[in-house]
């Protein structure tokens, strides 16, 4: 299977989408299709051998729209900027003919010559800024569909046609300023509208801006400024203070402080040397260093970054559909709810002809369904772009929707709660001893050795910048720890030895086991001088994470292989009061779905390598990783900044995104429930009220704007 993004042109309507959509899931070879409306585009999964891209849009086209495979941003910001300039002119266009009708219409009745200026004024509108309408309708019917452009359409005619007949006498009443006035406003929502949508995708946007468009590369012994485009993997590159990365690579010589921020959403400069690797448009604050090139153009985590947020903003969530199958049935039932109102006022009523146009007029403007359609995925735009800000990747829009559901989330221990590598956290002198000199010769002998407990000692030796004194005769004891000779004093460093220690020296071992610490001792001659106590440390966000995620009325479990004391002793220190101890990591998955059987609906945090299974079992499953490629494989959302506090921060975006998304589908139902009867004249009879078509015109225009708008206040909170 493949998976392809195609550029969608022409739409106008929710409408639009589901129709493209149809045509595209039609198709034989075709597994899946989500046309995105707010974006433009469409996702489509499909089998090569069935059909080929150039297939999927001739579907597109088929149906009178425009499409092309992949997504050029250039050219799509340009198609965005010429939409809006092309409405702009419109807008103005109309509103040069529509306002003087209005005027002349409604309030300087007595103008002569008044209903002949009203048809000269009415028609450019009517034929020119209307055409659009009038296209999109036509084909529509071709396609034996309907589209908001069907209601627009047939609405505005009524009303001009109408009037026409007024100016050779044939009726009495006119609404040339009527029909102006009606696409004025619509051509203004839409305006509005497009102007939205493009903030939508700021997130998106600014993510690609981020790219540099020059690297200086070394070749043939020169320093030479290439464009970004012809930088090669295995490429030299120097970067001086102040640059951005040009592409990922590992440092092969100089060190710096590189701002991350962009990516990772991390603030505090993150210390690089020889060795370490670097990331495409982070910042180099300071020092002047050379790499090699290890990913280039979409291999980066700047692009994959960019691809995971565009395929989720593309994505369709299980509201939408619902959105979706109003959409496909919506204008025709308005279309059958206008002429039933046409009649009864007509007919039953008594009412004039020109009274139940107007009626029915009204309830074809009033209805349309942009704001049904808009109501999801700008919302998840917006939701996902705030998330890529922040380094929380959301891969799909189920995932949002699956974020508010979590009631429980269970947290891999090491590199997830833990640091994931020992330190050194405690040193008991036993005796009458000199802190300093024990330490130095403990550093001594473990700097010989490479197992990860030995370089917890030596890093933190080195922190306190002691004398490394010569050790000889160096042994490594398997299973035990090791041994060496420092000047004239024979050391060892290791395991405790059972029973063999007095009580008191026993008690501080038990007390450092029971915080989770593992315990070595060090001798000198035979005789302990010291015990180290060394543990995997707790993240400092990791207590908060916990405590956020307790107010937000979510359970927290921990997951580890640890034995039972010292997962507890974690815990403990986490806040964390549910405990699954010496799991095996092929487990983990089982324990998931013991929490699922009991009614939860679970997130797991872990590493996104051993803990995959785990991960995909979860109903979602968040990868720490800082943007590794395992752990945007593996999880459904991916923290780039590996702080346990963006796991109730993602939680906090998933269900404030639904929330408006909840939000605009209310708003967008409740204005057409209430609207199309008001508009149908329900309480004409009992207070008089009557809506105009001009009023209905301008609120169904303000309801687009008022969705996206409303999507658009989630960057105003703080996650």
């Amino acid at each position: 299977m493949k998976k392809v993004e195609l550029a969608i042109t022409g739409m106008h309507c929710a409408s639009c989408s589901v129709l493209i959509n149809k045509a595209l899931q039609r198709r034989p070879g075709v597994k899946s299709a989500n046309v995105n409306y707010a974006a433009a585009k469409a996702s489509v999964e499909f089998d090569e051998k069935a059909i080929t891209e150039n297939d999927l849009i001739e579907a597109v086209k088929s149906k009178g729209y425009g499409a092309s495979v992949g997504v050029d941003r250039e050219r799509e910001r340009k198609l965005r900027q010429e939409e809006i300039s092309s409405l702009r002119f419109l807008l103005v266009f109309s509103a040069m003919f529509a306002l003087p009708a209005l005027l002349i219409g409604m309030i300087f009745m007595s103008v002569p010559y008044r209903i002949l200026i009203l048809f000269i004024l009415a028609t450019p509108v009517q034929f020119i800024s209307g055409k659009t309408f009038y296209m999109g309708a036509w084909s529509a019917l071709k396609n034996k569909s309907s589209s908001m452009d069907t209601l627009i359409a047939v609405g505005t005619s009524a009303a001009y046609f109408y009037s026409v007949a007024a100016l050779f006498g044939i009726v009495k009443e006119q609404y040339f300023e009527t029909a102006a006035i009606l696409i004025t406003l619509v051509i203004l929502g839409k305006y509005l509208e497009a102007i939205a949508k493009g903030r939508t995708s700021d997130a998106i946007r600014k993510l690609i801006d981020l790219a540099p468009k020059f690297a200086i590369v070394v070749r043939g012994g020169e320093e030479v400024s290439i464009p970004i485009s012809e930088v090669a993997v295995g490429d030299i590159i120097i970067v001086k203070p102040g640059e951005k990365v040009p592409v990922d690579g590992i440092i092969i010589e100089g060190d710096s402080a590189i701002d991350e921020s962009m990516i990772t959403g991390e603030s505090i400069p993150a210390e690089k040397t020889k060795g370490s690797s670097v990331v495409g448009a982070s910042i180099n604050t300071n020092g002047t260093f050379k790499f090699k090139a290890t990913k280039i153009g979409q291999d980066t985590v700047l692009a994959q970054i960019v691809k995971l947020v565009e395929e989720a903003q593309g994505s369709k969530a299980n509201i939408q559909r619902f959105a979706d199958s109003i959409s496909a049935v919506f204008v025709p039932v308005v279309v059958l709810i206008a002429l039933a109102s046409f009649a009864l006022w007509f007919f039953l009523f008594g009412q004039t002809f020109a009274f139940s146009l107007v009626i029915a007029v009204s309830v074809l403007v009033i209805a349309c369904p942009c704001a049904l359609g808009l109501a999801t995925p700008t919302a998840i735009m917006v939701g996902t772009g705030i998330g890529a800000q922040k380094g929380i990747l959301i891969k799909s829009a189920e995932s949002l929707e699956m974020m508010h559901k979590i009631k429980a989330v269970i947290f891999d221990k090491t590199g997830t709660i833990t640091e994931g590598k020992p330190k050194m956290t405690d040193l008991i002198i036993i005796g009458n001893h000199d802190p300093k000199l024990v330490l130095e010769y403990i550093y001594a002998v473990e700097n010989g050795s490479e197992h990860p407990l030995a370089k917890a000692v030596v890093d933190k030796a080195r922190e306190g910048k002691l004398r490394l004194f010569k050790a000889t005769n160096f042994k490594a004891i398997t299973g035990k720890g090791v041994e060496a000779k420092v000047g004239e004093h024979h050391v060892y460093v290791g395991k405790p030895d059972e029973h063999v220690h007095d009580s008191e020296t026993t008690l501080k071992i038990s007390r450092l086991q029971n915080d989770g610490k593992t315990v070595m001792v060090a001798k000198v001659g035979g005789h302990v001088i010291a015990l180290i106590g060394v543990a995997d440390t707790i993240r400092p966000s990791s207590i908060q994470a916990i405590n956020e995620l307790r107010k937000i009325g979510i359970e927290s479990w921990l997951i580890t292989g640890d034995n039972k004391r010292t997962a507890e002793a974690i815990s403990k220190q986490a806040g964390i009061h549910n405990v699954f101890a010496e799991v095996m990591p092929e487990e983990k998955a089982s324990y998931v779905k013991k929490l699922q059987q009991q009614g939860y609906k679970v997130a797991m945090v872990g590493d996104g390598i051993n803990d995959a299974p785990a991960l995909v079992q979860a109903d979602i499953g968040i990868a720490m990783g800082s943007g590794t490629d395992v752990a945007i494989e593996t999880g459904s959302v991916v923290l780039m900044r590996n702080d346990p506090m963006d796991v109730p921060r993602s939680i906090k975006l998933g269900r404030a995104t639904i929330n408006k998304i909840k939000q605009n589908m209310f708003w967008a139902l409740v204005y057409n429930v209430l609207g199309i009867p008001v508009a149908a004249g329900a309480l004409y009879l009992s207070y008089g009220i009557l809506l105009s078509p001009i009023i209905a015109g301008g609120a169904m225009a303000l309801s687009s704007v008022s969705v996206v708008s409303n999507a658009l206040t989630l960057r105003l909170r703080r996650f």
